[in-house]
This record gives structure tokens, sequence and C-alpha cells, in this order.
């Protein structure tokens, strides 16, 4: 009966933070006491079937329903999208920020974070170890207040388990603690994908990790510090990222050579600039980081807008053939994608370039046109920034079905994320796997509506979604978490488009 009683506090006090509202706020509306709102938030009070509801309405969350099981979408199509959407700011700048803030022992304000499970789960890690986090507005304003002296011994396993972000607590808590333990990383299911690059990047700094009964067993040698370039095995966004924290911290240079110079890490090289670490290569491969041994500043930060939502909204647009106005779009992340629908024959107006909330990000508003689109002559595949994004490669599996000919995507980073672009065909599509990594798509599509569970990786299962809206019919897309790992309020937004995307939840 604790447990229950524990679990259904658990998802009061996330649906409360999701509202933006304090336990008094909650306590108001309720006609209760704050300090009832906690016991229940905490397991201590047994909660009746009539409070549940009252709570849930008060919420917008269908709280006694969560036994019912998943949430799913029903899709009615074929749809024709109008109108206009800002894109949203970055979901991987936001989970690097908010591992960022335990840098800092001042107050850290986000802007505009992206309401999504990704960063809820990691939510609730840092108030598990000590972190006092709270949403300030209706706007998605995020204030983080670090303690003085971090819990780690409490740290929410099971939170910490649904998202692979928890890897990237190893840069900056290696300077809080000698010894620790971080549990596995979950997240999407794209293969076997390796930590030790973060592990070969993090050694210089004294780090040493185990993994043994599910969880990161870290140790930390004092006074070792890089006493050269640290080169990264592999160009990858989280592991820069780690050596950037564990770099920030370190009293002294730190050069990073064949470090990601994508859309997140410079959000995140922004940052630390704000928190006074000097930061030099922004944008480039190599990166000159001149720590401080405390950092302790009040600073307020605005990631950036997120290309690959940006992506989304313009796979959306083209497949189904709809003239939209997409604004706020990063262009300088987007400029390899645009030059290879160009070839395809997409069309599109743009305007001019304007200056994102950190200051220094390029945007621009793109408008879709009617576009006959043909297969490219050349197989689409991703490279590190500024090639092709490895997260938007996906997206040309639904774009090239609504293509003539054939057009071949290589997915040559993740074993066996490609099969799940197989699914397709229960829609109408004609799409081979040719191995592990290589899919090749047989277009135009003649799409007709069906029941798809959803794949576990989140870009595979967003294309499914908008190969629904061109789809004949209803549509059901079944267990959709993981797109709410990733998007947030995706469904509704495209609704906003004139899309008919019903979310629901199977009865009994």
């Amino acid at each position: 009966m604790t447990d229950y009683l524990t679990q259904i506090g658990t998802l009061i006090r996330s649906a409360r933070q999701h509202r933006g509202w304090t336990q008094q706020q909650l306590a108001d509306v309720l006609n209760t006491s704050q300090s009832a709102v906690n016991r229940i938030e905490r397991g201590h009070q047994n909660v009746s079937l009539e409070m549940l509801a009252r709570i849930g309405e008060a919420l917008d969350e269908p709280l006694v329903s969560i036994g019912a099981g998943p949430v799913h979408l029903r899709v009615t199509g074929p749809t024709t999208l109008s109108g206009s959407i800002e894109v949203k700011t970055s979901k991987n700048a936001g989970v690097a920020l908010l591992c960022a803030s335990l840098l800092n022992r001042g107050r850290t304000t986000l802007r505009r974070v992206a309401r999504i499970e990704e960063v809820n789960r990691l939510l609730e890690v840092l108030d598990s170890i000590g972190v006092r986090t709270r949403w300030l507005n209706e706007d998605n304003d995020l204030e983080i207040v670090p303690p003085a002296n971090l819990d780690l011994g409490g740290i929410d396993a099971e939170a910490a388990r649904r998202t692979r972000s928890i890897i990237m607590f190893l840069g900056p808590l290696l300077h809080r603690s000698a010894d620790f333990q971080l549990p596995y990383a979950g997240g999407c299911d794209l293969g076997t994908r390796t930590v030790e690059p973060h592990l070969s990047a993090l050694r210089p700094f004294g780090l040493e990790v185990k993994a043994t009964e599910g969880s990161y067993h870290a140790a930390v040698t004092a006074d070792v510090a890089p006493t050269r370039p640290i080169v990264l095995t592999e160009r990858g966004d989280t592991v820069t990222e780690n050596a950037l924290m564990a770099a920030a911290l370190h009293d002294g240079v730190t050069v990073i050579r064949n470090a990601s110079s994508n859309y997140m890490v410079q959000d995140l090289c922004f940052y630390l600039q704000e928190l006074g670490v000097g930061v030099e290569g922004v944008g480039t491969t190599t990166l000159t980081v001149t720590g401080r041994p405390r950092i302790e500043v009040d600073v307020e930060y605005s990631p950036s807008e997120d290309p690959i939502e940006a992506m989304s909204l313009l796979a959306a647009a083209i497949v189904t053939d709809s003239e939209i106005t997409i604004c706020r779009v990063p262009i300088e992340f987007l400029e390899i994608e645009l030059a290879v629908l160009e070839e395809m024959g997409f069309r599109y107006d743009r305007s001019e370039e304007y200056v994102a909330a950190n200051g220094r990000t390029r945007l621009v508003d793109l408008t879709t046109r009617h576009s006959v689109l043909h297969a490219p002559l050349d197989k689409i595949h991703p490279m590190p920034f500024p090639g092709l994004n490895i997260d938007n490669l996906p997206f040309f599996a639904v774009i090239g079905a609504v293509a003539t000919g054939k057009t071949m995507l290589h997915d040559w980073v993740y074993e066996n994320r490609a099969i799940y672009l197989t699914e397709l065909n229960k829609l109408g599509g004609r799409v081979t796997l040719l191995d592990p990594h290589r899919v090749m798509i047989d277009g135009p599509t003649h799409w007709s509506g069906a029941e798809v569970v959803c794949p576990p990786a989140l870009r595979p299962a967003v294309v499914i979604l908008l190969a629904m809206l061109a789809s004949k019919g209803t549509s059901v897309l079944r267990s959709v978490y993981v797109i709410n790992r990733g998007y947030e309020d995706l469904a509704e937004r495209l609704n906003q488009l004139g899309a008919r995307v019903e979310t629901f939840r199977d009865l009994g």
C-alpha cells in the first residue's frame, strides 16, 4: 500500500510541476492545506478516487486512468496543414543545460525550456539529490537552485534509468564527490551505444568508472588533471558536453580536440561563458576551456530553437503537401538538409535572418510551397556537424516515400535503427531493409491507415506519425511515451495546423 501511495504522490507531484504550480496553489484549488498536499505527494496520506479525480481535473492530467495503461494516438487523414507555428527550444540543449546547472552553486534560470518527458525525468533526478527546481510561468521558464551539498545517495534510480542523459552527470559530479554511483542509462533502444568514449574523455580528470549491478560506480583521484589536449575518440555530442563540463570546474586550461560543434554543444558553451568559464573555438572542433575552481553566480540563459523539431515540421508539411510557415528555424543547423531537399525538388520561401534569444544563434522563418519531389541521385547519410544531422536522417524516409524514384538512407551510426523505418510499410510504404544500416525507399506512396505499435526509437516513431497524417482513413499509433520523451505536445501542435490527432487510453 505504501508503494502504491508513493507512486500516486510522485505522479501528482510531476503533474503539478508540469503545470508550473506550487503546492500552495494546488491546495488553494482543492480547498485544502499545503501540508496536506505535501503529505499526499510524499505518499504519507490515503487518497480517495474522488480526491484523485479532483486533483486530476485541477492539473488537467487524467490521474485516475493511470492504471489503464499507455497513451495512444488516433489519426484521421489525409490531412492538409495550414497556418504558422514556432519551433520550440532544443530538447538536447535543455537536457545538457540541466546537467550543467550542477556546476553552478548559484541560481540558474533557463528560459522556454521544452517540457518533455526527458526533462521531467531529469528534474526528478535533480530533485532527489536536493536540487530545488520550479517552473516559473506558462512560458516554461525554469529555476534551478542547488543545495550546499548534493545528496547523491538519494538519487531517484527509476527516473535515472529512464533517461540516457544521466551519463552527463559524470562531468559535473566528478568535481563534487570523490565516490558516487549513477544508475545505468536508458532512453532510446538504438542498439549497443558504448559509454567508453565518455570514460576516456573524463579519465584525464581522474575519473574511473566500473559498471556493476546496474550502476556506474565512479571514483575520482584527487589532483589529477589533463597534461595534454584531450582527443575524443568519437565526435559525439554528449561526449563533448561531458568533457566541457569536467573542464569547466578544472582550475586550468583544457584543450578538447575532435569536439562536436553541434547546436546543443554550442548552447552549452554559451551557458558556460555566462558562468564565467572561458570557452574559445565555439562552432569548431577544437575547444579551449579556461575553467574556474568554484562557480557561484546567478545566471539566466535562453537555449536556442530545436533544429530537429524544425525538420519534423518540415517533413510534416512535405508528406502532406501543405503550405505552412515554420518560424524561428535555426538555419545554421538545417542548411545541409535544405540543400538535399532542394535537390529533390522542394520549394520554399525563406525570411531574412534574425538572432535567437541567446544573442548568437541565427534564425529564419520558412514557408513551405507545393512541391513535386523526386529521389536524390545519391544516398542520404548523416555526418557530424556541419553535415546532415543524424537525428534528421529518419525524416528522409517519409520524405523519400512521397518522392518519385528510389531513395537510399545509410544510417551508419546506429545498429538497428533503420529497421524501424520498415514500419512505414504497414501504411502502404515500400521500404526495404538492405542491412542493419541501410534502407531503400521506393516512391511515391499511396498511404492508407493502419494500426502500428510505436517503435522504441524517438525519430522513427515520429516518422510513422507523420506518415499517418497523409494516410487515408483512421490510423492508430500505440504507446507513444517515446515521442513524449522528445517532443512537447506534438499531437496538439499538429492539430493547431489542421491535423486530426486524438490522444486516448484503452479502457479497462
